[in-house]
């Protein structure tokens, strides 16, 4: 039920159901077995799924780059698989080079979750060394089948171009936060892996596919808790789902075809706002596909559940005993990139707006929605339901919401400067001064911050320097400004750390 803007979700989630089944079925008509089979369609949902570069022309150089990060772990994972030691310790190298990965961006986020991916496969599959060539032949034909669909038949991103990724959060040595995801991931998954162990010798790579998972597109302590907690509810309701749906089936090829591509769309359509939904959509797939296999039982559903919740409690330790990253500090970055995105709005708006032809806010404002979206994720631990501090939960929902407002104002100046009969107001420099003053004031460090409203500057109070004009007097970029101004003004309370960091995260 979440806003769709452009049909975006569904285009690409309609796209990933075609391109996965154009995979599964040019295995079949291959010849290939079952395994590689599933192999193909598990490979064309990663290269859909997780490339997700601005341009179409670095979304096709990633995919193309996907065979050489995924072919040798595959070789790998599947000449190791009767070595359990040196299995072991090959598949936490992978964690630690998967997750150190994502400082290169979206590629290297992209080409470290394939890595990963593709040695959990081999063991979701028991592959042997003998079934490597035909592995490797169904990999390669899936992401021919849809990077076909993705850049020919279907490209949803000509029509609605993704504006870039935010860069990950700066830093160098353990103070980058990649490197100490790293370092937690990796510590995680070596406690998993030997738990996993404990509970079954057969599937204990589900232990570990789940503390990798969790480390995904989180940075701090409470990013990583929350998405934990979401993953084992989502997994409990996919098993109740699993034990009323698949397991009835028995592995019926036509249902459980037509049921994985449901999973699959659920999969993309849900991936962006809801973690929860995404993981009922892959444990009810993942069931699915052992009924295929021949191995589905309710106590093998139970087992998944078990080593679920092994994973989530691995993770959930080594955020918070391993190299910590407060949320706290995640917060403050995310919102300070945010406030400077807008800040950069404002200024390009002027100058368009001023004349130059050159100048072109709309860029900002596209990075300012993802931003946003950043900040969300970060805040999220805080507006949790169940965290149980009240006023920092009341303080990161007015966060949430002036920034939501921000964004609405720096839309309508955009769409205004894109007027080319907007013109120029005299005024309208003195009110981006005035918003350029209020984000200063906002992205100084905290004891810049720690004032009181008297003590501002008159650029950073509400009315200073308008007079008594009410905004509607002006064009409408005045009012937009205006506004902006306002907001910002009103954020300065949340976001001042006279108090013990308000929005402080455990």
């Amino acid at each position: 039920m979440a806003p769709d803007p452009g049909r975006i979700r569904l285009r690409t989630s309609l796209r990933a159901v075609v391109g996965v089944g154009l995979s599964v079925t040019a295995a079949e008509l291959a010849g290939f077995s079952l395994t590689a089979s599933v192999t193909a369609g598990l490979a064309a949902l990663l290269a859909l799924f997780t490339v997700t570069d601005a341009r179409i022309r670095a979304q096709a150089l990633t995919t193309l780059l996907l065979p050489l990060a995924g072919f040798p772990v595959l070789a790998l994972a599947t000449l190791l698989h009767g070595i359990a030691p040196v299995r072991d310790l090959a598949f936490v190298l992978v964690v630690f080079c998967g997750v150190y990965a994502r400082r290169w961006g979206p590629r290297g986020h992209a080409l470290g979750i394939f890595a990963f991916m593709n040695f959990f496969i081999t063991q979701f599959l028991h592959a042997v060394p003998a079934q490597l060539p035909e592995l490797y032949a169904a990999v390669g034909l899936a992401l021919a089948a849809s990077a076909a669909v993705r850049f020919l038949l279907w490209p949803v991103e000509r029509t609605f171009p993704p504006p870039a990724a935010p860069a990950p959060l700066p830093g160098t040595g353990l103070a980058r936060p990649t490197t100490r995801q790293a370092v937690q991931a990796t510590a995680a998954c070596a406690v998993a892996l030997a738990i996993g162990q404990f509970v079954s010798d057969d599937r204990w790579y589900w232990a570990v596919g789940t503390t990798w998972w969790i480390f995904v597109n989180t940075v701090s302590r409470g990013e990583t808790l929350v998405r934990g907690f979401r993953r084992v509810l989502g997994t409990v309701v996919g098993i109740v789902a699993g034990l009323l749906i698949a397991v009835p089936l028995h592995g019926a090829p036509g249902p459980t075809a037509l049921l994985v591509a449901l999973c699959v769309f659920g999969i993309f359509y849900t991936a962006p706002v809801s973690y929860s939904w995404m993981m009922l959509a892959v444990t009810l797939m993942a069931g699915l596909l052992y009924g295929l296999l021949g191995v589905l039982s309710p106590s093998l559903l139970v087992l998944r559940l078990t080593e679920t919740a092994v994973g989530a409690l691995c993770a959930s330790l080594a955020v918070v005993l391993v190299l910590p990253v407060t949320t706290h500090a995640v917060n403050d970055a995310w919102i300070q990139r945010a406030l400077r995105c807008v800040h950069g709005a404002t200024a390009q708006a002027a100058a368009r707006l001023s004349g130059d032809p050159a100048a072109d806010p709309a860029p900002y404002a596209a990075e300012l929605e993802l931003l946003l979206a950043r900040v969300r994720l970060s805040l999220a631990p805080l507006v949790h339901p169940l965290s149980p501090y009240r006023g920092r939960k009341a303080r990161a929902r007015q966060v949430i919401q002036l920034l939501d407002a921000c964004a609405q104002e720096v839309r309508g100046l955009v769409a205004v400067a894109a007027d080319p009969d907007a013109s120029h107001d005299a005024r309208l420099a003195a009110a981006c001064w005035r918003v350029e003053a209020a984000v200063e004031a906002l992205t100084a460090p905290a004891t810049g911050r720690d004032r009181t409203a008297a003590d501002r500057p008159a650029a950073v109070r509400p009315g200073a320097g308008r007079g008594d004009e009410p905004a509607a007097a002006g064009p409408p970029a005045l009012a937009h400004l205006h506004g902006l101004e306002r907001v910002l003004v009103q954020l300065d309370s949340p976001l001042r750390s006279t108090r013990p960091s308000p929005l402080v995260g455990s």
